[in-house]
């Protein structure tokens, strides 16, 4: 089958001209299995202790699925996870260092798809001879957000030099972990209608782990919502001309989270156009933001956002909004 060139979507953001490749429109699916991935999104890496970094991604959506992920330290390919996993601990690193990591995916048919933005992390410096594990987290509870997503929050647990970060478990498994300054975050990416028993556990920059905290359980709510629990909420969109060309103005409320959030993810029609970053301290009631999308009238766009949780993780999108350029 002759491969249909890729169009291109250009979408100028903050003075920063975007191109955004569409797929290859009627590629059968063994074609597609040995064409790259996309680049994995939402990566971000936090320490664990002196020695270890914890690494998270977003799973990627692709036709076939992704069949694992590398993770890589500077050059370096220190990790290799099935495609069904978003997160790995990074270990046997230097404590007081800083390092760089990035996530490439890989298809079935072997092919690799180009490496996320770097992230950094620095670990912590490393503390002789401690052996005293921090004390366990108090006072957690917890609420589901829709059917794919529950929130947790806790107290600070106390340790004799400072807690590194808190790790999630889902059961005996850990599914997250965050910083030793946070004391809340958003799950994704559960299943619909389904119970679960969550726990949390400090540890220090020495690699010692507190016992588990008592455990929180719920019930995600049955159906589906594709994660709009987690979702901007009231979106709406425009259109208006300046200096001949025309804009996409959106505004909508941030979700209800613990924390701040100060990034969110723009599609257009139906692909990534870019991400918006506030320079600044970010509004916790309506948010605007215009784009650029280009100089002819009556063309329709498709818009929607989601956000990026104070986790590191991507919220859901908001409901999908149509405008016309000069309508």
């Amino acid at each position: 089958m002759r491969d249909v060139p890729p169009t291109v979507l250009r979408v100028l953001v903050c003075g920063i001209l975007l191109v955004v490749p569409s797929c290859a429109l009627g590629a059968s699916p063994a074609e597609r299995s040995g064409r790259p991935p996309a680049a994995p999104q939402g990566v971000t890496a936090a320490a664990g202790s002196a020695t270890s970094v914890h690494v998270m991604w977003n799973l990627a959506a692709a036709d076939p699925p992704v069949a694992g992920y590398e993770v890589y330290r500077g050059t370096t390919k220190v990790a290799q996870v099935p495609g069904t996993e978003h997160m790995v601990d990074v270990t046997r690193l230097a404590p007081s260092t800083a390092y760089v990591f990035t996530v490439r995916a890989r298809s079935a048919a072997g092919a690799p798809g180009p490496p996320s933005r770097r992230v950094r992390a620095t670990t912590p410096a490393a503390v002789a001879a401690d052996t005293t594990p921090p004390t366990r987290p108090g006072s957690p509870h917890g609420r589901a957000v829709g059917s794919r997503a529950v929130q947790l929050s806790w107290t600070r647990s106390t340790d004799a030099v400072g807690v590194a970060s808190y790790d999630v478990y889902q059961g005996t498994s850990k599914i997250h972990s965050v910083g030793g300054g946070q004391t809340a975050t958003v799950v994704t990416g559960l299943r619909p209608g389904t119970a679960y028993s969550f726990t949390v556990r400090a540890r220090d920059a020495a690699d010692n782990l507190s016992a588990p905290g008592e455990p929180v359980r719920l019930s995600t709510a049955p159906g589906s919502d594709d994660g709009r629990g987690t979702a901007p909420t009231a979106f709406r969109a425009a259109t208006h001309r300046a200096d001949g060309a025309y804009y996409v103005d959106l505004s909508w409320v941030p979700p209800k989270v613990d924390g701040v959030i100060t990034e969110y993810g723009i599609d257009l029609d139906g692909r990534a156009a870019t991400s918006l970053v506030w320079g600044g301290t970010p509004p916790r009631g309506t948010a605007t933001h215009s784009f650029y999308v280009g100089r002819d009238p009556g063309v329709t766009h498709r818009v929607r956002i989601r956000a990026k949780l104070p986790d590191g993780t991507w919220g859901g999108f908001s409901p999908e909004r149509s405008v016309t350029t000069g309508s």
